[in-house]
């Protein structure tokens, strides 16, 4: 990480300096803010961790409870959102806490006794090698707590609003703040009494019952539920040799386990099947108590037994398929007639089983997707019509999951005896192991993302899809890295400089190669993106341009490499070396990635997913591609 460059700094690195509404930023919930965001679940944080890097911006996040989550529901942390913990500079940190699936075991009845269960396979969680991060298994609450701190150590210091609960809202479209939000006090003195806070934009991410949704007049239609699960995490003694490893558990006698193994090394989570669920009576499944579900568990783990010790959360669920007709508040026929001005994330929009461990990981992308919009538009980068491709680009990949754990979720309560083919289960889940690591999101063409008219230049980083990170070998300090892992989540736009055959040579050494005229025309024509930058801004403020050249480190003269690529940062305008790259001997990028080595510039959006690809040359394309982004308003003075 970079830090030292506003002066030096002798305390943790990643408390940034308080700036613009984060210098004494008022303690009460005022009355009026620039986004107001409801409910402190994945997406909600995630989309205010985001937020919390705008320092000119007032967000605040609003939560019915008294205090921070202490048991969260969701577990499973799929490869891109770590990629995505990266970008906001804790992944290692929760790696480190979490457990990582490695394997999953699949256990069927004994053909010769078939009240008795066997290990039938293992598949290895990543055989294509999808990712250079692992999958994991942590509490949610400890989720929300690293987004947490990253806000409070954000330039904004922000921090949850505790203890108020949301009533209602009206978009009047009147004024600076034209939606009034009511809500009231859930706790302390106050109870029960509202209050009235004014936005210019609000975020509901307050789950699958949002009340956010019920006002804008959303509405969730799908399956009806008509399976049931009970769900424990406990601490138990059992004989049960995959105790500590990922497992689909399916027995003769009937039902079938979902095993996770949790963080910390002893505690546990059974989806336990509790059966079909009758339409006319569901309120007697969801009595089931703790006793009946570790019962059924038992029968279904026979020979083995489960002794357990403790239970530290327990529910019982019914799989539904649900999806909302839009994630905004915009109606059908007001489209192109004005902009949204309240959007739904998370649970509020789309509802499935847990079992493939989508829920968290899909609404902190619908998190992430939104955040950064309403930045740049709140900052005055882009223009409102930004704003419209957030229900577009998140409606569709929640329909897709929605479609692939219908599919995993009917597979799994299957009996043994209604599969086709006995490997059937673990062949869909290695065939299917990218879609739930949440790496076949492909954004359709828009205002954001380029027809594929290049793509030939860069197979191996479609556009629409999200930025596979590649080693490198850093210039400046001879460092090995990952491209993709020095992108944090700062709202920038990233632009990846492939450069063309020429090493970079003084000037007077010979003509200019490709990469050369890129660099001239970036720096210095007024249709550059760069040419946007407030007055006074770093260079790099809103673009983090990047240059990859294809030589080793050792033949590089960083003194002959454009300047643009080397910008001049912070109060004493000092050097920044770290944008400036070399292919690492042991794997070159232009292999790994099918890059053209005439050159080829990728352009990455700050949610991490690649916007367009084009030739060196293309500068004219590539100004025209940020021209509808950056021109409608004139740009901040800093």
């Amino acid at each position: 990480m970079q830090f030292h460059h506003h002066g030096y700094v002798s305390g943790n690195p990643r408390v940034k300096p308080a700036a613009g509404v984060g210098i004494n930023r008022p303690e009460d919930l005022p009355d009026e803010v620039d986004v107001l965001i409801v409910g402190t679940g994945p997406a909600g944080m995630l989309a205010a961790a985001q937020l919390s890097e705008f320092p000119d911006i007032t967000t605040r996040i609003v939560e019915r409870r008294p205090g921070r989550l202490v048991i969260g529901q969701a577990d499973g942390i799929q490869a891109r959102s770590v990629e995505t913990f990266q970008a906001f500079g804790f992944a290692e940190r929760i790696i480190a806490e979490a457990y990582r699936i490695t394997e999953m075991a699949f256990w069927k009845p004994d053909p010769a006794d078939r009240s008795r269960i066997i290990r039938g396979a293992r598949a290895v969680d990543d055989e294509m090698g999808i990712s250079e991060f692992p999958h994991l298994i942590v509490n949610q609450a400890r989720v929300l707590d690293y987004f947490a701190e990253v806000m409070a150590n954000s330039p904004t210091r922000m921090s949850p609003d505790y203890g108020f609960e949301f009533r209602g809202l009206e978009v009047t479209g009147e004024g600076e703040y034209p939606v009034t939000v009511t809500l009231a006090h859930s706790v302390g003195p106050n109870e029960g009494q509202e209050r009235v806070v004014r936005a210019k934009y609000v975020v509901g991410a307050d789950g699958a019952r949002s009340k956010v949704r019920d006002s804008i007049g959303c509405t969730l239609a799908g399956d009806a539920a008509n399976h049931a699960w009970g769900v424990m995490d406990v601490l138990a003694n059992t004989d049960f040799p995959d105790i500590r490893t990922k497992c689909a558990i399916q027995s003769g006698s009937g039902g079938s386990i979902l095993l996770i193994p949790r963080e910390g090394g002893f505690l546990f989570r059974m989806y336990v099947d509790l059966g079909e669920v009758d339409q006319h009576d569901r309120g007697a499944v969801r009595a089931t108590t703790i006793e009946q579900i570790i019962a059924h568990a038992n029968q279904i783990l026979h020979p083995y037994t489960l002794d357990v010790r403790n239970v530290a959360w327990h529910s019982v669920y019914e799989v539904a398929h649900r999806l909302t007709d839009r994630f905004d508040d915009v109606l059908p026929d007001q489209r192109g007639t004005r902009t949204p001005r309240v959007f739904i994330t998370g649970d509020a929009c789309h509802t499935h089983s847990a079992k493939a461990g989508q829920g968290m990981n899909v609404s902190m992308q619908d998190g992430f997707n939104l955040g950064w919009k309403l930045g740049h538009v709140l900052e005055g980068r882009s223009p409102e019509s930004l704003l419209s491709t957030y229900s577009e680009e998140r409606q569709v990949v929640a329909k897709n999951l929605i479609d692939f754990d219908k599919e995993w979720s009917t597979m799994m309560a299957k009996k043994p005896e209604e599969f086709a083919n006995p490997s059937e289960l673990e062949d869909f889940y290695v065939s299917t192991a990218e879609f739930p690591a949440g790496f076949m999101t492909q954004y359709a063409p828009s205002m954001l993302t380029a027809e594929p008219a290049h793509q030939d230049l860069a197979a191996g980083f479609p556009i629409g899809k999200r930025f596979k990170s590649a080693p490198v070998m850093r210039v400046g300090d001879t460092n090995p890295i990952h491209l993709g892992h020095h992108a944090t989540a700062d709202g920038r736009w990233r632009i990846y400089v492939f450069a063309d055959a020429a090493a970079p040579q003084a000037a007077q050494a010979g003509p200019p190669s490709a990469v050369d005229n890129f660099a001239e025309w970036m720096a210095n024509s007024p249709d550059s993106p760069l040419a946007a930058t407030p007055s006074g801004a770093d260079l790099d403020a809103w673009f983090d341009v990047k240059v990859i050249y294809q030589q080793p480190h050792t033949e590089i003269d960083i003194n002959a490499v454009p300047a643009v690529f080397k910008p001049l940062v912070g109060p004493f305008q000092l050097r920044d070396y770290e944008k400036v790259y070399a292919t690492d001997p042991k794997a070159d990028i232009f292999e790994l990635r099918g890059l053209d080595r005439s050159g080829v510039v990728v352009v990455v959006r700050p949610d991490q997913y690649v916007a367009n690809v084009l030739p060196l040359t293309a500068t004219a394309e590539l100004g025209a591609f940020f021209a509808p982004l950056l021109q409608v308003r004139q740009p901040k003075e800093a």
